[in-house]
């Protein structure tokens, strides 16, 4: 599988440009970092969280970070957890399994991005398979992530 189709048709229509970076195939963002030769803070990672009225967020993260739920649900006065694995196939049937693209207005669903990604001057991003990312640069990367919110909710674990 190559890069999401619905990824790829939600870059255009907005028109914003992108390298497609090629690495070895991995199945983490971890093993994305290494074969690509690229940091760990500078690959945006997505997790799926869903709360007790099934809605869905997006929270996009540094791939160094781990998400924390409770400054999340703090700062959004709410009561989100992780989706399960195979609701998370569902919602992204046009990428491989455990290849989330970061950019949820593509997939129809709201956002919150960790500020630390808003310092960097490039971002990388997974495409929907295992072994492509997307460069894309600070201001393309702040127009995927307008319609979200911009929070402090993770650490770095991965230096």
């Amino acid at each position: 599988m190559n890069t999401s189709t619905r990824l790829t048709r939600y870059l255009i229509e907005k028109s914003i440009p992108y390298q497609e970076i090629e690495h070895f195939h991995s199945n983490s963002s971890i093993c994305s970092a290494i074969t690509a030769n690229i940091s760990l803070k500078q690959i945006a990672k997505a997790v799926l969280l869903k709360n007790h009225e099934d809605k869905k967020l997006m929270a996009i993260l540094p791939a160094a970070h781990k998400i924390s739920l409770s400054a999340l649900n703090k700062n959004l006065h709410g009561c989100f957890r992780l989706m399960k694995e195979q609701e998370v196939y569902q919602v992204f049937s046009d990428c491989n399994h455990g290849a989330v693209p970061p950019a949820a207005e593509a997939y129809h669903l709201s956002m919150v991005c960790e500020r630390e990604l808003d310092q960097l001057a490039e971002v990388y991003l997974e495409a929907g398979d295992h072994e492509t990312l997307l460069r894309v640069s600070q201001e393309d990367f702040k127009a995927i992530m307008s319609s979200g919110k911009h929070l402090h909710f993770s650490r770095e674990v991965f230096h």
